[in-house]
């Protein structure tokens, strides 16, 4: 079986820049969750000079909007959402020290070379397993935009959440390396 990384977060470029595209984590610890309404909110305030909701330093932001919690659970399915809808958001948020996203699908050029600058890591959770990830959240609580239902920003508490480095702080693209890798010349 292949090596597992350990992530806790909040993260550390330390904690981080061991992993490769492709490597295998699990991630615990306490993450925020945002989806495109809530990130375009976090670029006014950052526009207009205001302090966000949510520390952003060495944090993750999981893309997700999960269901309502059913009866003696923490919080619904919680699959991710695609993430190039964060991609016009995510560089100025990067540039403020977040050091880790999980969420589904390719990133902008932009956010790739906004990674390598800032250093953090992109990171795909399993796809269609919106139950298996909710079983790795323990607590769960409306931290900002409560108005928006399934949109508002969560924190939280994960333990051994599992994904897939998608994107290193080296440049490199999972998603680009596997076509070169099966391609047929």
């Amino acid at each position: 079986m292949d090596k597992v990384y350990h992530l806790e977060a909040p993260l550390s470029i330390e904690d981080i820049e061991c992993l490769k595209i492709g490597d295998m984590v699990d991630v615990s610890g306490y993450i925020y969750t945002a989806r495109d309404a809530a990130h375009q909110r976090f670029l006014k305030l950052i526009k207009e000079g205001k302090e966000l909701p949510i520390p952003i330093e060495g944090q993750i932001i999981y893309y997700v909007g999960p269901t309502p919690a059913p009866p003696g659970k923490v919080i619904g399915a919680a699959g991710a959402t695609t993430s190039y809808r964060m991609d016009p958001y995510s560089p100025a948020l990067l540039e403020m020290g977040l050091k880790g996203m999980i969420g589904k699908g390719r990133r902008s050029n932009e956010v790739k070379e906004a990674m390598v600058k800032y250093k953090a890591i992109y990171m795909a959770s399993v796809g269609g397993a919106a139950a298996l990830m909710s079983r790795s959240i323990k607590e769960a609580s409306v931290v900002a935009y409560e108005e928006m239902g399934p949109e508002a920003v969560m924190k939280l508490k994960v333990e051994k959440m599992p994904a897939i480095v998608v994107n290193d702080i080296f440049g490199n693209d999972l998603y680009n390396e596997g076509k070169k890798k099966y391609r047929i010349n």
